[in-house]
């Protein structure tokens, strides 16, 4: 139910519907937000189909399938410093709208309520209903942390008793597309820090390797946060009863890395297999 390939499309949309709403997004105005992305790709997508200009500030270094999919929509890329990864494109982005906040409806999902509102009303109602009332753990990484608050919410308001959990990666550099490491990162003003019952920290090597796996022993051909999403959630699996129910989220599919070499096996210096 994602046409553009991944979970952001139900931010996108609710953001993009509540600007509209609320006359904040016209006609003459320019979509303007800061990616590293799936986010991109879905306000390129959205702007294409409703009429409206799309202009994204998004790090130089994001892989270029992503790019070539944002631009075949018509929107237009501002790239920015790599080194300063989503936190550079973000203060960018804010410049921007600052020297002529007139022409643009600055979108800033880091920021906009109405993202964590997508995932209450949306994928965490979802959750809820397919599991018959039954999850018991909730565990997803955090970017914009868009997704985690709101099916968070959404399910301890079902079920105050369930636990959710953050995953981030282990490290400040990290190759973990689409999520923060929070300690050193500029938090989002969506997130709220104390509905995560907990808090699990993945490296990107396992990240890698539970992509490959997946794709290669389950047949899901996915991202780099789904593999940190995964191996996260089998290692709180391997802490839970044996009647707990576990849902996490795989977040895109794997067609926009195909240029990364994580794909392929490496040798680590001891010899392993990473």
């Amino acid at each position: 139910m994602n046409p553009s390939g991944s979970v952001k499309d139900r931010a996108v949309r609710a953001m993009l519907l509540d600007g509209i709403a609320r006359g904040l997004l016209t006609r003459e105005k320019t979509i303007i937000d800061a990616t590293s992305g799936n986010s991109g790709i879905a306000y390129a997508m959205f702007g294409a189909s409703l009429g409206y200009r799309v202009k994204l500030f998004m790090p130089s270094n994001s892989s270029p399938e992503r790019k070539r999919i944002i631009t075949s929509y018509g929107a237009e890329i501002v790239p920015t410093d790599p080194l300063e990864g989503a936190d550079g494109a973000f203060l960018a982005v804010r410049d921007a709208v600052a020297r002529d906040a007139r022409q643009y409806y600055y979108a800033d999902q880091y920021n906009n309520p109405a993202n964590p509102e997508a995932h209450y009303s949306g994928t965490g109602g979802e959750i809820w209903k397919q599991s018959a009332g039954s999850v018991t753990h909730f565990i997803s990484g955090m970017g914009t942390s868009g997704t985690f608050m709101g099916v968070s919410r959404r399910l301890k308001t079902e079920n105050p008793a369930i636990r959710t959990v953050a995953v981030q990666p282990a490290s400040p550099l990290h190759g973990i597309e689409g999520t923060k490491h929070m300690a050193s990162a500029l938090k989002p003003g969506i997130l709220d820090e104390s509905i995560e019952d907990g808090v699990i920290a993945v490296t990107t090597e396992e990240a890698y390797a539970m992509t490959r796996r997946l794709a290669r022993e389950e047949g899901l051909f996915v991202g780099i946060s789904s593999g940190a999403n995964v191996a996260a959630a089998l290692r709180l699996a391997e802490t839970l009863d044996r009647n707990a129910v576990l849902v996490t989220i795989l977040c895109d599919n794997g067609s926009r890395y195909m240029s990364d070499s994580f794909w392929e096996n490496t040798v680590s210096g001891d010899g392993d297999k990473i």
